[in-house]
């Protein structure tokens, strides 16, 4: 019997690179959010892994053990056949491949098989995270995970339809020891004050981005530009960017004025929580 799973888009509202270990992972502190938007995947138990891709972004997603799906549920012990559908772009800094193995593990054990200490965080920094599936301080190389409360974020998604290898833009890094957040994260009522915080927050990967991919810094330019824009940044690596509003009125009428003026960019206007 076949098992459906949602594999949500991940942003990150901030992320401040605050260190590099001795093996070379860099440490993180990174304010977490989950999108209304977002892959889904459809589990077939058999002798057999197996995995099909379709969806608007099905092309050149691997369909064997380079596909952290695959990975996930090898590292599980689960056979069966998968079924993707891929609607996130890949390579886009919203964890569509961190997500899709997220669901994976959260479906495999739901079902009751119990899955080893480690194997969430050894498929990738995003990947616990990504388990909690909800608002979440990240910090240290992504297994130091903490809740945290913050209202719905009405929010628009842009991505120019261009990859940004993460590998490149940390390698392009000025400053790998930068200061964290702090260390309290306040109570915010509203979508304005939780934007008007994060104003005075980062991501650090941004710059390195703009500076690989041009595209990047056109997409931000026209998200601060929408009616009634509170905040526009980029979102992981890139090169999805986003934009928070007050509503989600004003994000759907973001949405249609980006969309309109460029039909070749994928754009969604999305709640965040």
């Amino acid at each position: 019997m076949a098992t459906k799973a949602f594999a949500p888009a991940k942003i990150n509202l901030t992320l401040h690179v605050t260190g590099r270990r001795d093996d070379g992972y860099h440490l993180l502190d990174s304010l977490v959010v989950f999108a209304d938007v977002g892959d889904t995947l459809e589990f077939t138990p058999g002798p057999e892994l197996s995995i099909s891709v379709t969806g608007e972004h099905a092309a050149g997603v691997p369909t064997d053990d380079r596909n952290l799906v695959w990975k996930a549920a090898e590292a599980a012990g689960w056979t069966g056949h998968i079924a993707l559908n891929k609607v996130l772009p890949h390579g886009g800094g919203i964890g569509g491949g961190s997500s899709d193995a997220a669901a994976t593990l959260r479906m495999i054990t739901e079902q009751g098989t119990e899955i080893p200490d480690g194997t969430a965080l050894s498929l990738g920094a995003d990947v616990p995270v990504c388990m909690a599936a909800k608002a979440t301080r990240m910090r240290g190389i992504g297994e130091r995970l903490e809740p945290v409360s913050l209202p719905h974020l009405p929010a628009l998604l842009v991505n120019p339809g261009v990859e940004v290898p993460t590998g490149a833009v940390f390698s392009a890094l000025q400053s790998r020891d930068n200061p964290a957040m702090p260390d309290d994260i306040p109570a915010f009522e509203t979508p304005d004050g939780c934007a008007a915080w994060l104003q005075n927050q980062r991501n650090d990967l941004e710059p390195p981005a703009k500076g690989l991919a041009p595209e990047v810094v056109r997409v931000l330019d026209e998200l601060a530009d929408t009616k009634e824009a509170l905040l526009a940044r980029m979102s992981g690596s890139g090169s999805t960017c986003f934009a928070l509003y007050p509503t989600m009125k004003a994000a759907h009428f973001a949405a249609y004025e980006i969309g309109a003026a460029h039909p070749d960019w994928w754009c969604r206007a999305t709640q965040l929580s």
